[in-house]
């Protein structure tokens, strides 16, 4: 298991880093080589630098993704190619993908697509919110309770 941030914009990378160190997991860091940086990481940490482009990190998260790694990222594109692969993928607002809140979140941004094509004004409608249902946690919470999860799924 390692996690793996996609890190362009994430705004929990020195928390999940600082938490992986206490589990011992390792942690990859995927951006764009637009926000390269000399900042020197710990050893559990490794970064990854990919061209410039929309979806470049994106792809090579995909390609370096195994069961039960965790990936942190706010991109539903990308958490709906991270679950079929038996990733656990957490958004840094405490939440975790499901394939529900993926569909939800589809059929909202087709929803505000078609209201705008109809120049209606664009409102979030409570019930299509993905995560209405959810119960949000402190992301530090969340993500010590999957690492634990895949630790004890793994010994059994």
């Amino acid at each position: 298991m390692k996690l793996i941030i996609d890190a362009d914009a994430c705004p929990v990378k020195e928390e999940t880093i600082a938490l992986a160190k206490q589990y011992g997991l390792e942690v990859v860091l995927v951006a764009s080589i637009a926000h390269f940086s000399t900042k020197e990481v710990p050893d559990h940490v490794r970064q990854l630098w990919v061209e410039r482009g929309s979806d470049q990190a994106d792809f090579k998260i995909v390609a370096i993704a195994k069961p039960n790694d965790i990936v942190i990222t706010q991109d539903y594109g990308l958490a709906s190619m991270l679950l079929p692969k038996g990733c656990r993928v957490l958004h840094h607002d405490g939440y975790e993908y499901t394939e529900s809140i993926i569909q939800q979140l589809i059929d909202g941004r087709h929803l505000s697509a078609k209201e705008r094509r109809t120049s209606k004004r664009s409102r979030r409608v409570k019930s299509l919110h993905p995560f209405a249902d959810q119960t949000q946690s402190d992301y530090s919470d969340l993500l010590k309770d999957v690492i634990e999860a895949i630790q004890n799924q793994r010994k059994e």
